[in-house]
């Protein structure tokens, strides 16, 4: 099953490049076992070539794949730009200030995560400092940092 799932991993176009592996590495599109069998347009045209009309073909076809591949690099930036603009939206800057009252997450990666069914926060704390980039020195109501 290796081989068919190759092909379908070369002949798939990515939604972040827009093309297939396959077109980048070799600059054309890939050519299905049913395509050989029963033959489509596409290889009806390049049958009925000879040898040196094909090479010529083959070879405009090489000196494109740094085209298509500029093309691949400059799709890729935007489906990273739409990406981040996508993200960005949906994060809200929050501003803590020094005795405000705050819930600490909890997250499956700590020590103090106790499961499925667990509370997912723990708290309250009181924010004692403010430190750059949304980092908080927090203390527990008794004053325990």
């Amino acid at each position: 099953m290796l081989p068919y799932a190759l092909l379908g991993y070369w002949t798939t176009v990515r939604t972040s490049i827009g093309a297939t592996p396959y077109l980048l590495v070799y600059g054309t599109k890939a050519v299905i076992p049913t395509e050989v069998e029963i033959p489509s347009l596409r290889i009806i045209q390049e049958a009925k070539l000879n040898d040196i009309d094909w090479i010529h073909k083959r070879i405009d076809q090489l000196t494109l794949i740094d085209e298509k591949r500029m093309v691949v690099v400059c799709h890729g930036q935007l489906y990273r730009m739409r990406m981040i603009h996508a993200f960005h939206k949906k994060v809200r800057a929050r501003i803590f200030e020094v005795g405000q009252l705050v819930l600490k997450r909890i997250f499956p990666h700590q020590d103090e995560y106790k499961g499925k069914f667990a509370p997912n926060w723990q708290g309250p704390y009181m924010v004692r400092k403010v430190l750059s980039r949304g980092a908080l020195v927090l203390s527990e109501m008794d004053g325990t940092e």
